[in-house]
Protein backbone atom coordinates (compact mmCIF):
# COMPACT_ATOMS: atom_id res chain seq x y z
CA UNK A 1 0.00 0.00 0.00
CA UNK A 2 3.18 2.40 0.80
CA UNK A 3 4.45 1.58 -2.69
CA UNK A 4 1.43 2.65 -4.70
CA UNK A 5 0.64 6.04 -2.40
CA UNK A 6 4.73 6.77 -3.36
CA UNK A 7 4.23 6.20 -6.91
CA UNK A 8 1.35 8.36 -6.76
CA UNK A 9 2.78 11.52 -4.89
CA UNK A 10 6.09 11.21 -7.69
CA UNK A 11 3.94 11.00 -10.40
CA UNK A 12 1.72 14.63 -9.03
CA UNK A 13 5.14 16.35 -8.13
CA UNK A 14 6.12 15.69 -11.82
CA UNK A 15 3.22 16.67 -12.98
CA UNK A 16 3.43 19.83 -10.75
CA UNK A 17 7.34 20.38 -12.15
CA UNK A 18 5.87 20.21 -15.60
CA UNK A 19 3.17 22.45 -15.68
CA UNK A 20 5.26 25.34 -13.66
CA UNK A 21 7.95 24.81 -16.41
CA UNK A 22 5.54 25.05 -19.30
CA UNK A 23 3.67 28.14 -17.90
CA UNK A 24 7.52 29.63 -17.47
CA UNK A 25 8.43 29.39 -21.27
CA UNK A 26 4.73 30.84 -22.21
CA UNK A 27 5.27 33.97 -20.68
CA UNK A 28 8.87 34.90 -21.11
CA UNK A 29 9.00 38.50 -23.16
CA UNK A 30 9.72 38.43 -26.44
CA UNK A 31 13.06 40.65 -27.25
CA UNK A 32 12.96 43.47 -30.13
CA UNK A 33 16.07 44.66 -32.09
CA UNK A 34 15.83 48.41 -31.74
CA UNK A 35 16.78 50.71 -34.22
CA UNK A 36 19.80 52.80 -32.61
CA UNK A 37 23.69 52.25 -34.10
CA UNK A 38 26.30 54.57 -33.43
CA UNK A 39 29.05 54.77 -35.65
CA UNK A 40 32.41 55.94 -34.29
CA UNK A 41 34.90 57.58 -36.47
CA UNK A 42 38.38 56.92 -36.76
CA UNK A 43 41.03 59.25 -34.80
CA UNK A 44 43.99 60.22 -37.41
CA UNK A 45 46.27 62.73 -37.59
CA UNK A 46 46.62 65.03 -40.54
CA UNK A 47 49.66 67.44 -42.64
CA UNK A 48 48.86 70.26 -44.64
CA UNK A 49 49.91 69.31 -48.33
CA UNK A 50 52.78 72.38 -49.57
CA UNK A 51 53.64 72.72 -53.26
CA UNK A 52 55.77 74.73 -55.21
CA UNK A 53 59.17 74.53 -56.50
CA UNK A 54 61.97 72.14 -54.98
CA UNK A 55 64.98 70.72 -54.82
CA UNK A 56 65.31 66.83 -54.60
CA UNK A 57 68.03 65.26 -52.84
CA UNK A 58 69.19 61.83 -54.62
CA UNK A 59 71.51 59.50 -52.34
CA UNK A 60 74.27 57.85 -53.77
CA UNK A 61 77.15 55.72 -52.35
CA UNK A 62 80.88 55.89 -53.60
CA UNK A 63 84.31 55.28 -53.31
CA UNK A 64 86.78 58.02 -52.85
CA UNK A 65 89.67 57.94 -55.57
CA UNK A 66 92.61 60.47 -56.49
CA UNK A 67 92.78 62.68 -59.40
CA UNK A 68 95.79 62.80 -60.04
CA UNK A 69 97.59 59.29 -59.39
CA UNK A 70 101.24 58.57 -60.71
CA UNK A 71 103.96 55.94 -60.35
CA UNK A 72 106.99 57.67 -60.79
CA UNK A 73 109.98 56.25 -62.97
CA UNK A 74 113.15 57.10 -63.55
CA UNK A 75 113.77 57.67 -67.64
CA UNK A 76 117.66 57.40 -66.85
CA UNK A 77 119.58 54.53 -65.20
CA UNK A 78 121.35 54.85 -62.37
CA UNK A 79 122.31 55.26 -58.66
CA UNK A 80 120.10 57.04 -56.23
CA UNK A 81 122.68 59.28 -54.70
CA UNK A 82 120.46 61.81 -52.85
CA UNK A 83 116.84 61.83 -51.43
CA UNK A 84 114.41 64.46 -49.95
CA UNK A 85 113.40 63.93 -46.14
CA UNK A 86 109.87 64.67 -47.70
CA UNK A 87 110.18 61.74 -49.67
CA UNK A 88 108.66 59.24 -47.65
CA UNK A 89 105.21 57.34 -47.50
CA UNK A 90 102.73 60.12 -45.69
CA UNK A 91 104.54 62.97 -46.60
CA UNK A 92 103.63 66.15 -48.68
CA UNK A 93 106.18 67.80 -51.35
CA UNK A 94 105.21 70.69 -53.44
CA UNK A 95 105.51 70.85 -57.26
CA UNK A 96 108.78 70.47 -58.76
CA UNK A 97 110.83 69.60 -55.37
CA UNK A 98 113.56 67.83 -55.85
CA UNK A 99 111.99 64.15 -54.35
CA UNK A 100 115.50 61.75 -55.96
CA UNK A 101 118.98 62.49 -57.05
CA UNK A 102 120.01 59.54 -59.02
CA UNK A 103 124.75 60.09 -59.85
CA UNK A 104 124.82 62.48 -62.60
CA UNK A 105 128.46 61.59 -63.31
CA UNK A 106 128.51 59.83 -66.31
CA UNK A 107 126.09 61.73 -67.86
CA UNK A 108 127.88 65.32 -67.40
CA UNK A 109 131.00 63.37 -69.15
CA UNK A 110 128.34 62.78 -71.88
CA UNK A 111 127.44 66.17 -72.30
CA UNK A 112 131.23 67.06 -72.08
CA UNK A 113 131.87 65.07 -75.40
CA UNK A 114 128.38 65.81 -77.10
CA UNK A 115 129.65 69.43 -77.05
CA UNK A 116 132.97 68.95 -77.64
CA UNK A 117 131.75 67.11 -81.08
CA UNK A 118 129.55 70.00 -81.31
CA UNK A 119 132.08 72.18 -81.93
CA UNK A 120 134.20 69.90 -84.42
CA UNK A 121 131.24 69.88 -86.43
CA UNK A 122 131.02 73.47 -86.86
CA UNK A 123 134.55 73.89 -87.12
CA UNK A 124 134.28 71.34 -90.02
CA UNK A 125 131.26 73.61 -91.32
CA UNK A 126 133.10 76.82 -91.71
CA UNK A 127 136.30 75.21 -93.51
CA UNK A 128 133.91 73.52 -95.87
CA UNK A 129 131.78 76.67 -96.47
CA UNK A 130 135.69 78.39 -96.90
CA UNK A 131 136.64 75.84 -99.60
CA UNK A 132 133.25 76.34 -101.35
CA UNK A 133 134.24 79.95 -101.94
CA UNK A 134 136.91 78.94 -102.99
CA UNK A 135 135.51 76.67 -105.73
CA UNK A 136 132.97 79.26 -106.68
CA UNK A 137 135.88 81.25 -108.00
CA UNK A 138 137.37 78.58 -109.49
CA UNK A 139 134.78 78.06 -111.62
CA UNK A 140 133.62 81.77 -112.35
CA UNK A 141 137.33 82.30 -113.65
CA UNK A 142 137.26 79.43 -115.65
CA UNK A 143 133.82 80.87 -118.04
CA UNK A 144 132.88 77.84 -118.49
CA UNK A 145 128.88 76.24 -118.17
CA UNK A 146 128.37 73.17 -116.80
CA UNK A 147 125.33 71.10 -116.19
CA UNK A 148 123.44 71.72 -113.25
CA UNK A 149 124.68 68.40 -111.24
CA UNK A 150 128.27 69.09 -112.28
CA UNK A 151 127.94 72.49 -111.01
CA UNK A 152 127.08 71.33 -108.12
CA UNK A 153 129.91 69.45 -107.46
CA UNK A 154 131.71 71.86 -108.83
CA UNK A 155 130.68 74.08 -105.92
CA UNK A 156 130.98 71.21 -103.48
CA UNK A 157 127.71 71.31 -102.62
CA UNK A 158 127.42 67.91 -101.22
CA UNK A 159 129.88 68.40 -99.14
CA UNK A 160 128.57 70.93 -97.79
CA UNK A 161 125.14 69.02 -97.27
CA UNK A 162 127.14 66.37 -95.50
CA UNK A 163 128.97 68.94 -92.93
CA UNK A 164 125.72 70.79 -91.83
CA UNK A 165 123.73 67.72 -91.28
CA UNK A 166 126.83 66.65 -88.95
CA UNK A 167 126.67 69.82 -87.03
CA UNK A 168 122.95 69.45 -86.61
CA UNK A 169 123.71 65.63 -86.01
CA UNK A 170 125.66 67.04 -82.92
CA UNK A 171 123.47 69.87 -81.57
CA UNK A 172 120.48 66.73 -81.52
CA UNK A 173 123.38 65.29 -79.63
CA UNK A 174 124.40 67.98 -77.11
CA UNK A 175 120.38 68.66 -76.37
CA UNK A 176 120.08 64.71 -75.77
CA UNK A 177 122.67 64.83 -73.31
CA UNK A 178 121.47 67.83 -71.38
CA UNK A 179 117.99 66.26 -71.10
CA UNK A 180 119.53 63.15 -69.42
CA UNK A 181 121.26 64.99 -66.61
CA UNK A 182 118.11 67.21 -66.35
CA UNK A 183 116.27 63.40 -65.80
CA UNK A 184 119.08 62.52 -63.05
CA UNK A 185 117.06 65.01 -60.90
CA UNK A 186 113.62 63.38 -59.93
CA UNK A 187 111.02 66.21 -59.47
CA UNK A 188 107.60 65.96 -58.22
CA UNK A 189 105.03 66.70 -60.77
CA UNK A 190 102.60 68.20 -59.03
CA UNK A 191 101.78 69.16 -55.17
CA UNK A 192 101.61 65.44 -53.83
CA UNK A 193 100.80 63.02 -51.15
CA UNK A 194 103.27 60.20 -51.15
CA UNK A 195 101.23 56.71 -50.99
CA UNK A 196 104.54 54.37 -50.79
CA UNK A 197 108.11 54.23 -51.94
CA UNK A 198 110.09 51.80 -53.16
CA UNK A 199 113.76 53.05 -53.62
CA UNK A 200 116.28 54.33 -50.78
CA UNK A 201 120.03 55.68 -50.85
CA UNK A 202 122.60 53.46 -52.75
CA UNK A 203 119.13 51.85 -54.94
CA UNK A 204 120.47 50.96 -58.25
CA UNK A 205 117.52 52.04 -61.16
CA UNK A 206 116.55 52.12 -64.65
CA UNK A 207 113.54 53.25 -66.69
CA UNK A 208 110.60 51.73 -65.99
CA UNK A 209 111.32 50.83 -62.48
CA UNK A 210 108.72 51.65 -59.21
CA UNK A 211 109.75 54.57 -57.64
CA UNK A 212 107.00 55.31 -55.19
CA UNK A 213 103.26 56.67 -55.64
CA UNK A 214 101.98 59.72 -55.74
CA UNK A 215 98.72 61.50 -55.68
CA UNK A 216 97.24 64.93 -56.12
CA UNK A 217 96.38 66.99 -53.32
CA UNK A 218 94.11 69.65 -54.87
CA UNK A 219 91.06 67.27 -56.12
CA UNK A 220 89.89 63.80 -55.08
CA UNK A 221 87.14 62.47 -57.28
CA UNK A 222 84.32 60.34 -55.47
CA UNK A 223 82.75 57.89 -57.52
CA UNK A 224 79.29 57.19 -56.59
CA UNK A 225 76.58 54.99 -58.36
CA UNK A 226 73.39 56.45 -59.19
CA UNK A 227 70.03 54.60 -60.30
CA UNK A 228 69.73 55.48 -64.20
CA UNK A 229 66.44 57.03 -64.12
CA UNK A 230 67.28 59.74 -61.53
CA UNK A 231 70.05 61.04 -64.19
CA UNK A 232 68.07 63.39 -65.75
CA UNK A 233 67.51 65.38 -62.49
CA UNK A 234 70.92 66.16 -61.83
CA UNK A 235 73.22 69.07 -63.71
CA UNK A 236 76.36 67.45 -65.40
CA UNK A 237 79.01 69.54 -66.76
CA UNK A 238 78.98 69.55 -70.57
CA UNK A 239 82.63 71.20 -71.03
CA UNK A 240 81.01 74.41 -70.77
CA UNK A 241 81.01 76.91 -67.85
CA UNK A 242 78.58 75.50 -66.58
CA UNK A 243 79.05 73.91 -62.42
CA UNK A 244 77.52 70.65 -61.68
CA UNK A 245 75.13 69.76 -58.65
CA UNK A 246 76.06 70.42 -55.50
CA UNK A 247 77.10 67.30 -53.10
CA UNK A 248 77.48 66.68 -49.45
CA UNK A 249 79.51 64.17 -48.60
CA UNK A 250 79.52 62.25 -45.32
CA UNK A 251 81.16 59.29 -43.96
CA UNK A 252 79.06 57.87 -41.39
CA UNK A 253 81.64 55.21 -39.44
CA UNK A 254 84.43 57.80 -39.33
CA UNK A 255 82.83 61.46 -39.03
CA UNK A 256 80.66 63.26 -36.45
CA UNK A 257 77.09 63.69 -37.30
CA UNK A 258 77.11 66.97 -38.35
CA UNK A 259 80.26 67.03 -40.03
CA UNK A 260 80.51 66.50 -43.81
CA UNK A 261 82.30 67.67 -47.15
CA UNK A 262 81.08 69.58 -49.83
CA UNK A 263 82.14 68.69 -53.80
CA UNK A 264 80.46 69.06 -57.34
CA UNK A 265 79.26 66.56 -59.86
CA UNK A 266 82.29 66.75 -62.91
CA UNK A 267 81.33 63.87 -65.17
CA UNK A 268 79.11 61.09 -65.84
CA UNK A 269 81.16 57.84 -66.43
CA UNK A 270 80.63 56.38 -69.93
CA UNK A 271 80.05 52.50 -68.79
CA UNK A 272 77.59 51.32 -65.77
CA UNK A 273 79.09 49.44 -63.08
CA UNK A 274 79.40 45.88 -63.28
CA UNK A 275 77.12 44.40 -60.78
CA UNK A 276 74.38 46.91 -59.65
CA UNK A 277 74.33 47.64 -63.46
CA UNK A 278 74.01 51.84 -62.12
CA UNK A 279 75.76 54.67 -64.00
CA UNK A 280 78.78 55.98 -62.19
CA UNK A 281 79.62 59.97 -62.03
CA UNK A 282 82.67 61.53 -61.23
CA UNK A 283 82.19 64.10 -57.97
CA UNK A 284 84.79 66.42 -57.66
CA UNK A 285 86.26 67.76 -54.25
CA UNK A 286 88.30 70.23 -53.51
CA UNK A 287 91.43 70.32 -50.74
CA UNK A 288 90.50 66.63 -49.76
CA UNK A 289 93.44 66.74 -47.59
CA UNK A 290 91.89 69.70 -45.90
CA UNK A 291 95.26 71.42 -46.04
CA UNK A 292 94.19 74.97 -46.68
CA UNK A 293 92.30 75.54 -43.68
CA UNK A 294 88.56 75.08 -45.15
CA UNK A 295 86.44 75.47 -42.40
CA UNK A 296 83.83 72.32 -41.69
CA UNK A 297 80.54 73.22 -41.44
CA UNK A 298 80.53 75.00 -37.90
CA UNK A 299 83.15 77.40 -39.20
CA UNK A 300 85.89 75.65 -37.15
CA UNK A 301 89.12 74.54 -39.70
CA UNK A 302 89.98 71.76 -37.18
CA UNK A 303 86.90 70.20 -37.86
CA UNK A 304 86.77 69.43 -41.46
CA UNK A 305 88.12 65.38 -41.93
CA UNK A 306 90.18 64.17 -44.68
CA UNK A 307 89.01 62.35 -47.55
CA UNK A 308 90.57 58.61 -47.54
CA UNK A 309 91.71 57.39 -50.59
CA UNK A 310 89.36 53.69 -50.99
CA UNK A 311 86.92 54.65 -48.15
CA UNK A 312 83.29 53.94 -48.72
CA UNK A 313 81.32 57.70 -48.22
CA UNK A 314 77.34 58.25 -48.87
CA UNK A 315 77.26 61.37 -51.14
CA UNK A 316 74.01 63.33 -50.98
CA UNK A 317 73.46 64.86 -54.73
CA UNK A 318 71.15 68.21 -54.79
CA UNK A 319 68.99 67.49 -58.27
CA UNK A 320 67.96 70.19 -60.57
CA UNK A 321 64.57 72.27 -59.06
CA UNK A 322 61.38 69.69 -59.80
CA UNK A 323 58.49 73.10 -60.32
CA UNK A 324 54.90 72.88 -59.82
CA UNK A 325 54.75 69.49 -57.56
CA UNK A 326 54.04 68.59 -53.98
CA UNK A 327 56.21 67.46 -51.56
CA UNK A 328 55.29 64.96 -49.34
CA UNK A 329 57.01 62.75 -46.51
CA UNK A 330 57.58 59.71 -48.65
CA UNK A 331 56.51 57.31 -45.37
CA UNK A 332 52.55 58.88 -46.65
CA UNK A 333 53.14 56.98 -49.72
CA UNK A 334 50.94 53.61 -49.37
CA UNK A 335 50.75 50.49 -51.19
CA UNK A 336 50.75 51.19 -55.17
CA UNK A 337 51.50 54.86 -55.12
CA UNK A 338 48.37 56.03 -53.62
CA UNK A 339 47.89 58.65 -50.49
CA UNK A 340 44.95 58.72 -47.86
CA UNK A 341 43.25 62.08 -47.99
CA UNK A 342 40.92 62.98 -45.17
CA UNK A 343 38.10 65.22 -47.33
CA UNK A 344 34.80 66.15 -45.46
CA UNK A 345 35.69 64.19 -42.49
CA UNK A 346 35.82 61.03 -44.84
CA UNK A 347 38.77 58.97 -45.87
CA UNK A 348 39.66 59.34 -49.66
CA UNK A 349 41.88 56.83 -50.92
CA UNK A 350 44.01 58.60 -54.28
CA UNK A 351 46.01 57.31 -57.07
CA UNK A 352 48.86 59.84 -57.13
CA UNK A 353 51.58 60.33 -59.76
CA UNK A 354 55.30 60.63 -58.44
CA UNK A 355 57.66 61.99 -60.12
CA UNK A 356 60.49 60.74 -58.13
CA UNK A 357 61.15 59.64 -54.74
CA UNK A 358 64.33 60.83 -52.50
CA UNK A 359 65.36 59.73 -49.33
CA UNK A 360 62.86 61.83 -47.39
CA UNK A 361 59.99 63.17 -49.84
CA UNK A 362 57.90 61.78 -52.84
CA UNK A 363 57.44 64.76 -55.55
CA UNK A 364 53.66 64.52 -56.98
CA UNK A 365 52.44 65.87 -59.83
CA UNK A 366 49.18 65.00 -59.70
CA UNK A 367 45.79 63.15 -57.53
CA UNK A 368 46.40 65.61 -54.25
CA UNK A 369 46.39 69.40 -54.06
CA UNK A 370 48.21 71.91 -52.20
CA UNK A 371 46.34 72.60 -49.04
CA UNK A 372 44.43 69.19 -48.80
CA UNK A 373 44.80 66.78 -45.94
CA UNK A 374 46.97 64.00 -45.84
CA UNK A 375 46.32 61.30 -43.19
CA UNK A 376 50.05 60.37 -41.38
CA UNK A 377 48.22 58.21 -38.99
CA UNK A 378 48.61 54.11 -39.91
CA UNK A 379 45.41 52.71 -40.24
CA UNK A 380 45.17 48.58 -39.86
CA UNK A 381 41.33 48.62 -41.72
CA UNK A 382 41.45 50.78 -45.02
CA UNK A 383 37.93 51.80 -46.52
CA UNK A 384 36.73 54.27 -49.20
CA UNK A 385 34.50 57.07 -47.11
CA UNK A 386 35.65 55.41 -43.90
CA UNK A 387 34.42 58.35 -41.05
CA UNK A 388 37.69 59.81 -39.46
CA UNK A 389 38.07 62.49 -36.80
CA UNK A 390 41.01 64.71 -35.72
CA UNK A 391 42.12 65.15 -31.78
CA UNK A 392 39.67 67.32 -29.77
CA UNK A 393 37.27 66.93 -33.12
CA UNK A 394 33.69 65.34 -32.46
CA UNK A 395 33.75 62.73 -35.53
CA UNK A 396 30.55 60.26 -34.58
CA UNK A 397 27.22 60.63 -35.80
CA UNK A 398 24.14 58.99 -34.69
CA UNK A 399 21.54 57.27 -36.85
CA UNK A 400 17.92 55.50 -36.34
CA UNK A 401 17.47 56.39 -32.58
CA UNK A 402 14.64 55.37 -29.89
CA UNK A 403 16.76 56.46 -26.69
CA UNK A 404 18.13 53.48 -26.29
CA UNK A 405 21.91 52.69 -25.47
CA UNK A 406 24.11 51.98 -28.55
CA UNK A 407 24.42 48.19 -28.89
CA UNK A 408 27.83 48.15 -31.40
CA UNK A 409 30.25 50.60 -32.95
CA UNK A 410 32.31 50.40 -36.28
CA UNK A 411 35.68 51.61 -36.95
CA UNK A 412 39.25 50.64 -35.51
CA UNK A 413 42.35 52.21 -35.62
CA UNK A 414 45.93 50.53 -34.98
CA UNK A 415 49.57 51.80 -35.26
CA UNK A 416 50.69 48.97 -37.38
CA UNK A 417 51.36 49.43 -41.74
CA UNK A 418 48.13 49.48 -43.13
CA UNK A 419 47.43 49.24 -46.98
CA UNK A 420 44.51 49.90 -49.40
Amino acid sequence: MSRKRTAFVSGAILLVAVGILGMIFLTEPTATRGGATKETAMLVDVVEVEAGTFRPTIEAMGTVEAEQDVILSPRVAGEIVERADAFVPGGFVDQGEILLQIDPSDFRNALARARSDLRQAEADLELEMGRQEVARRDYELLGESLRPEDENLVLREPQLERVRSEVESARAAVNQAELDLQRTTIRAPFDAHILSRNVNLGSQVAPGDELGRLVGIDTYWVVAAVPLSKLRFLSIPDGSSETGSRVRIRNRTAWPEDVHREGRVDELLGDLEGTTRMARVLVAVEDPLARRGAAGESGDPGETPPLIIGSYVEARIEGEPLADVVRLDRDYVRQDDTVWVMEEGRLSIRAVEIVLQDADYAYIAGGVRAGEKVVSTNLSTVTEGARLRLEGVEGSTEEGGHGEPPESETGTESSGNGGS
